[in-house]
């Protein structure tokens, strides 16, 4: 990716409480972009890939309002394979263009060497090759059930399959620059973010 900043990606599993430790990063002045959010914006009402989702899934795809029907969607690609990898193949690409045009427009004016790319499929995707080093928020798997299921109100076999479609905590770990233990008091959570900034600053200054 050409841009003047280095990226440096947050992932972790779900629950494991990224939002929570990028608005820490935020805090200390960091642009960060998630992939989320990213996500959500390809496939609102008038954007090409919610027209391309309703003429592959037909008109049960869409709410009645005309938006995306996420729970319908969600249950459509866990049922079926073929259907994931046909909808990841459509958005990936359109959520990797948007995701390297905002972090490379921090708002000005921005002083800092690093912006965060936040992903929690950093990588399982090609977004990694985007990055020059991976942030990993990281807690139990149990700590990950307990917080989804409170969090979303979603039954522990719906998280289970998200778990289990997701890289696991051992891959994700080793393939990290560097592990935020997110299973602390939030004190030490912020300690550790703050040093781990000072870190990147240090490196990329």
């Amino acid at each position: 990716m050409n841009s003047p900043f280095h990226i440096v990606g947050l992932t972790g599993g779900i629950g494991s409480g990224k939002s929570t430790v990028v608005r820490m990063f935020g805090d200390l002045g960091v642009h960060w972009v998630d992939a989320d959010d990213i996500s959500r914006q390809v496939v609102e009402p008038g954007m090409p890939a919610l027209t391309e989702i309703r003429k592959h899934f037909g008109p049960q795809a869409l709410t009645e309002a005309g938006a995306l029907d996420r729970a319908w969607l969600r249950q459509k690609i866990f049922e079926d394979p073929a259907e994931k990898s046909w909808l990841e193949g459509l958005l990936h690409p359109m959520i990797r263009e948007e995701l390297v045009r905002q972090l490379s427009q921090p708002p000005s004016p921005y002083t800092l060497p690093y912006v965060l790319l936040v992903s929690p499929l950093l990588l399982e995707t090609d977004q990694h090759k985007l990055v020059d080093r991976v942030l990993v928020v990281d807690v139990p798997e149990s700590v990950q059930m307990e917080r989804t299921m409170a969090r979303d109100d979603n039954s522990r076999e719906q998280v289970e399959r998200i778990m289990a479609a997701q890289m696991t905590r051992t891959e994700r770990t080793a393939r990290a620059s560097a592990i935020i233990n997110n299973n602390c008091p939030l004190p030490e959570v912020e300690r550790q973010v703050r040093d781990l900034h000072d870190q990147l600053l240090a490196e990329f200054g």
